[in-house]
């Protein structure tokens, strides 16, 4: 009967601990209680919201932040029933998911950035020998309408003069971007390279999207198997493997210089002399989500780990103009001799997009 006695008095001592720890666990909860947002964003942004400092502020803000990684304008096929946002790249796609799930307008901002060319140095050094660009130690301009036709009449690296030098440069001469039809700097190339090639006008209709079509076809078709984010391919470029120019944004570079990761030994950074700006754009599908999107808009302390990945925050240049002061070698901190293209509606875009695919 004693030992009965003890067993229950054993059980009842243990449930007794088990209860403490759960109810310091819930007292723990209400101190620290974060509300947890599900989203689908871009692959480009998977670091900062990866980034320790990042999971704090915003876990001192209340917010527990889970994302999957999408192409931009993938998310658009994607069911997003109980996700609390989208986060795509750029204005275009969040405009479309915005419409698809009426979403009121205006839509969050918080940080953009502009598309770029990362060239090796020998590559830069031909592409300014023959007239498609200027370069200096780290960065450079792309002569747009120089490039363009040098690509209409499909120049090859061994028809540039100063190429042979190097054997890494051979076959078409050609600018590696991800695939359009599924990825935002890809759609947003072949804004800027239309605009260009239609004479400074922005595509408006099929019409327009006929004009060019040809050599939009060109841009894409020489490619072959096309990557499906930027984020792998700049990988690859860092790395040594891939195309000797390949479009980036200009954050993934910033970001590589700001937190010093190397890799810069044979780089140069080309902005294209009329680009487009990659904004990206929450779509809030939840008032969670709205909620987030203002906090990553104006939160003093995410504003500047933005600026850590790379990122231009809306609104003032300061913050990445005091990040970036030791890396002018490489980046265009005021953009100097760059112009924004506009991009095309969403509808206009996708059909360049498809048909320059032939899709």
């Amino acid at each position: 009967m004693r030992r009965i006695a003890g067993i229950v008095l054993a059980v009842l001592l243990m449930g007794g601990v088990v209860a403490a720890v759960i109810a310091g666990r819930d007292g723990q909860d209400k101190s620290t209680a974060t509300k947890t947002v599900q989203g689908v964003i871009g692959s480009e942004k998977a670091e900062f919201f990866a980034d320790p400092d990042v999971v704090k502020a915003l876990a001192a803000k209340g917010y527990t932040v889970k994302t999957e990684t999408s192409g931009s304008w993938a998310m658009e096929g994607l069911n997003l029933k109980g996700y609390d946002f989208a986060f795509p790249s750029s204005k275009a796609p969040a405009d479309e998911l915005a419409a698809k799930y009426h979403v009121r307008q205006p839509l969050p901002r918080p940080f953009y950035s502009p598309l770029v060319v990362v060239a090796h140095r020998s590559a830069a050094e031909v592409l300014e020998a023959n007239g498609l660009a200027t370069a200096g130690k780290g960065s450079g301009t792309l002569k747009m309408a120089e490039y363009l036709k040098a690509a209409e009449h499909d120049r090859t690296w061994q028809q540039l003069k100063g190429a042979e030098k190097h054997g890494e440069l051979s076959g078409t001469l050609y600018i590696a971007s991800t695939d359009p039809v599924s990825s935002n700097s890809g759609a947003l190339y072949l804004a800027a390279a239309s605009y260009v090639a239609d004479g400074g006008r922005v595509a408006a209709d099929s019409a327009a999207v006929t004009r060019t079509a040809p050599l939009m076809r060109k841009l894409i078709s020489v490619q072959g198997a096309q990557q499906t984010s930027t984020d792998a391919a700049f990988r690859d470029f860092v790395s040594g493997a891939g195309n000797p120019l390949v479009l980036v944004y200009e954050s993934q570079v910033a970001s590589l210089l700001t937190q010093g990761q190397g890799g810069t030994d044979d780089l140069t950074v080309l902005y294209p002399d009329t680009t487009a700006n990659s904004d990206h754009t929450v779509v809030p599908l939840t008032p969670e989500g709205r909620a987030l999107g203002e906090l990553l808009s104006t939160d003093p302390v995410l504003r500047k780990l933005a600026v850590r990945h790379g990122f231009r925050p809306q609104g003032t240049t300061a913050e990445f103009t005091a990040a970036t002061t030791g890396h002018t070698t490489y980046l265009n901190q005021t953009l100097t001799g760059v112009r924004q293209a506009p991009v095309p509606a969403s509808k206009v875009l996708h059909e360049m997009a498809r048909r320059a695919g032939n899709q």
